[in-house]
């Protein structure tokens, strides 16, 4: 008697058309991608992707299904965060070593033009909260409190991060311009 193996197929809840999912995507996708890029994350796209899959999978757990945007944010900053602590930890073990894709994406090479590279060089400097808060706020044009929100923090910290990152900001592009 011979036994004939079958595979079992699970089927993955695919969204229905009028969870708006897809036109989030569609929306989102590459702002978010700069958000990351902006972040300092090396695989923006994949942080992205990672964060739209979390988003898919707790669709149906989200009490406010106007957030969908906000918990996209906050996966996408956190996400960079924890890659960038994640690289910093690499490059100390490994130092001899040079990191693949060093070179960066197309994307990175059009963020880095020279008109905004000793812009971009002083945000990099930032404490990363500083950072976070600076492009939430002025790049994507958040709100004090939907970057709160957005960050899990108070707005008033979010008001303090934002003084002292334009005031480190400013006395790094003066001192340079003076160099």
């Amino acid at each position: 008697m011979t036994y004939q193996r079958t595979a079992k197929v699970i089927a993955l809840p695919l969204p229905h058309a009028d969870d708006g999912y897809e036109e989030l995507f569609t929306a989102h996708f590459w702002g978010l991608v700069r958000l990351a890029t902006l972040l300092g994350a090396d695989d923006a796209e994949d942080v992205v992707q990672d964060a739209f899959v979390r988003l898919h999978r707790r669709r149906r757990a989200l009490r406010d299904q106007n957030a969908a945007l906000a918990y996209l944010r906050s996966s996408v900053c956190n996400a960079s965060r924890s890659r960038l602590r994640h690289l910093r930890m690499a490059r100390r073990r490994h130092a001899q070593l040079a990191l693949p894709g060093a070179e960066g994406s197309a994307e990175h090479h059009v963020v880095r033009d020279e008109d905004v590279r000793e812009l971009l060089e002083g945000v990099a400097a930032l404490p990363a909260r500083q950072r976070e808060v600076l492009v939430l706020r002025y790049w994507l044009d958040l709100s004090e409190r939907d970057t709160a929100e957005t960050l899990g923090i108070a707005p008033g910290t979010v008001k303090a991060h934002t003084a002292r990152a334009i005031a480190a900001l400013g006395k790094r592009l003066k001192d340079e311009d003076t160099v």
